[in-house]
């Protein structure tokens, strides 16, 4: 075995918190001949095992930075996961950070991010962006109206039950997702905290026939660690009515 696969092997098992710029370089150039999403689903599988971020609004908000591999929450782990996916070097990723973490872009002044306040805080907002890829949730399953906010009157989406019939069904009928499908979980008006119609976000890897779900699995108060899991058991178990999907392609 020669040294540069050598190197590849030992980076694909390091996690990327444990990664240096150079590592990211090297796993960048690796798999650069993927797929956008089958890339953003194996930077997101680098982050399994990543403690959970309890910062209220995010580490790396209150420390104004782009990079906060440490620890990380589903909206953390989904901004980086397709950043380092979709560039070429760690720059690369902190200029895309700028663009798609944000309304309009961050500003960096003397090394820390100056206008977080100008950042995406609701998921429903990154969709609607178009930053975080096309919405594909009417291609993925059959869609229904739910009540909005946030000057939202009605958002759609794929109702959990639904979703897991076709699921269990064979063929042509399962649902199509892709490796690197960002899903965003919706919150039932009755639950909704601060008008908050996205609940949670994960990323999609299929593996065969096999769909998993990647995604920081915890409480603000309580911790946790980024999770792969079937998506099925996810959905049996989880607190959402259904789902929207956006997919870069």
């Amino acid at each position: 075995m020669n040294r540069k696969v050598f190197l590849i092997l030992a980076i694909l098992t390091v996690s990327v918190s444990a990664m240096n710029n150079s590592d990211i370089v090297s796993y960048q150039k690796a798999i650069a001949h993927l797929p956008d999403g089958d890339r953003i689903a194996l930077w997101a599988g680098k982050f399994i095992g990543v403690p959970y971020d309890p910062d209220p609004i995010g580490e790396y908000v209150s420390k104004k930075a782009v990079v906060a591999d440490g620890r990380v929450d589903c909206m953390y782990l989904t901004f980086r996961a397709a950043e380092l996916a979709l560039s070429r070097t760690p720059d690369d990723a902190i200029q895309m950070a700028l663009d798609k973490r944000f309304h309009n872009r961050g500003i960096i002044n003397d090394g820390l991010v100056v206008n977080y306040d100008d950042r995406f805080e609701y998921g429903e907002d990154m969709i609607d962006s178009g930053k975080w890829g096309r919405e594909v949730t009417a291609g993925i399953g059959n869609v229904v109206s739910l009540k909005g906010s946030r000057g939202r009157d009605k958002v759609k989406m794929i109702p959990r039950l639904n979703l897991m019939e076709r699921m269990n069904e064979k063929g042509k009928n399962k649902p199509p997702f892709r490796s690197g499908d960002i899903i965003f979980f919706i919150t039932s008006p009755e639950k909704r905290v601060l008008d908050e119609i996205v609940g949670h976000i994960g990323i999609i890897k299929k593996e065969g026939s096999a769909i998993y779900l990647i995604h920081a699995s915890g409480l603000k108060n309580k911790g946790g660690e980024v999770k792969k899991v079937l998506l099925y058991d996810y959905l049996k178990t989880m607190p959402f009515p259904g789902i929207r999907v956006t997919r870069f392609d």
